[in-house]
């Protein structure tokens, strides 16, 4: 799993529309060096081709498979959405935004499957009030 930072953590997010947190996320990926802008479009596009909703409250917003190549270093981003944001009818509130460079794109989201098929982790992370307790969580110890 790659080691979270507080600054891949966004807590209490509020978007209207689905476009507007994948670019958040996106833009997340982009401020902590993950990413060139350019992978944003192939976040939404990606999102447009096949839900990036995975189910308990929890979306994975990533790019293409054409876009690899705009992939700096892998990392993920945690934005926390308590009041949620639809995506395509169903209430999102955890996004975690992923970029994963050479082989790692599988080892992140089967990563994160592991903590997010649990509703009580997800409810957890949606009231956790710190980002270390985030950071906790996806570390495998439970702080929060």
């Amino acid at each position: 799993m790659v080691a979270l930072n507080s600054q891949d953590i966004a807590l209490k997010q509020a978007f209207s529309t689905k476009e507007e947190a994948i670019t958040a996320a996106g833009q997340l990926l982009v401020d902590q060096g993950y990413v060139e802008a350019s992978y944003i479009e192939k976040m939404k596009e990606r999102d447009a081709m096949t839900t990036t909703f995975i189910g308990n409250m929890v979306a994975i917003p990533h790019g293409t498979d054409d876009s690899r190549d705009m992939i700096k270093n892998s990392g993920i981003v945690i934005l926390q959405v308590p009041d949620g944001v639809s995506f395509d009818g169903n209430e999102v509130k955890v996004l975690i935004g992923i970029a994963g460079a050479g082989g790692e794109h599988m080892d992140l989201l089967s990563s994160i499957a592991i903590v997010c098929s649990e509703e009580e982790n997800v409810a957890q992370i949606v009231a956790a009030e710190s980002k270390q307790a985030i950071m906790d969580f996806f570390e495998g110890s439970e702080s929060a």
